[in-house]
């Protein structure tokens, strides 16, 4: 825990404490998301942001546009319809080569204390690393006017590290278990309430260095564009529930522009 302490506040984030982690794994069951807003030190923040600030060149940048489900248009519903309308995101992106392998975000990252506290929350019994060598760590960069559209997670969580917030903008906004993935329910009235902006969000005040737990299958969610000049920086960190799984090469494609 030594190293772990010079990044993680292990005072305000005691990884390893019982009480602790059950107190998130209720926090996380009961809104469908857990902030920790003070996980990363006051050191660590400016220090992890300048790294990837300095590597914000080599993002590869993405204009994407899809539906909410993140799945192919049904031919046999109309364009209008919620299912096949178009939602659009932005974004740009480093991956897991491109960061140091001394960095603090890898630290985190590879850390079997960490590792075992975001699975004892999510209840999971082991998570694993990515097997392709893009996909585990991503930073995600949100210049002026860039956001991410309404969607479903294909994935059953996410794990996500904000370092910098923009001046304004760049908000997450989500809608807890609004469709029910497993049962086959995708609620396409409610869904289409939340698009058309006739039900309200739930908006997170989220702070750099704050760490968030989300579990995005079901509730859907969004970042709202970024204003300003100032970019808005997130660490994605990746895990899979069973060994050996890579981002397929279409995805791969898609969001980094290669294969390795």
């Amino acid at each position: 825990m030594k190293a772990l302490a010079s990044v993680i506040d292990l005072q305000a984030c005691p990884l390893d404490d019982e009480v602790f982690i059950a107190s998130c794994r209720k926090n996380l069951a009961d809104d469908g998301v857990l902030t920790l807003p003070e996980f990363l030190t006051a050191q660590a923040i400016p220090t992890l942001t300048s790294e990837a600030k300095a590597h914000h060149a080599d993002a590869f940048h993405t204009n994407t546009s899809h539906n909410v489900y993140l799945t192919e248009p049904n031919p046999d519903l109309g364009d209008d319809h919620i299912f096949n309308r178009q939602i659009f995101s932005s974004k740009g992106c480093i991956t897991t080569d491109q960061i140091p392998s001394n960095s603090g975000i890898k630290l985190i990252y590879n850390s079997v204390e960490f590792r075992q506290f975001v699975a004892a929350v999510f209840d999971e019994e082991r998570l694993y690393e990515y097997a392709d060598p893009l996909s585990s760590i991503n930073v995600h960069y949100a210049e002026e006017g860039k956001e991410l559209g309404w969607h479903f997670d294909n994935s059953a969580f996410a794990i996500t590290l904000l370092l910098q917030a923009p001046e304004s903008g760049g908000g997450f906004e989500y809608v807890q278990d609004l469709r029910d993935f497993e049962g086959g329910n995708l609620n396409f009235e409610g869904v289409a309430s939340v698009v058309d902006g006739k039900r309200k969000p739930t908006r997170l005040n989220i702070n750099p260095g704050t760490l968030v737990l989300f579990r995005g299958r079901n509730s859907i969610h969004r970042v709202t564009p970024t204003i300003g000049q100032k970019t808005r920086i997130l660490v994605v960190l990746a895990y899979n529930q069973e060994p050996g799984i890579a981002l397929s090469e279409a995805a791969r494609m898609t969001f980094f522009g290669r294969l390795n």
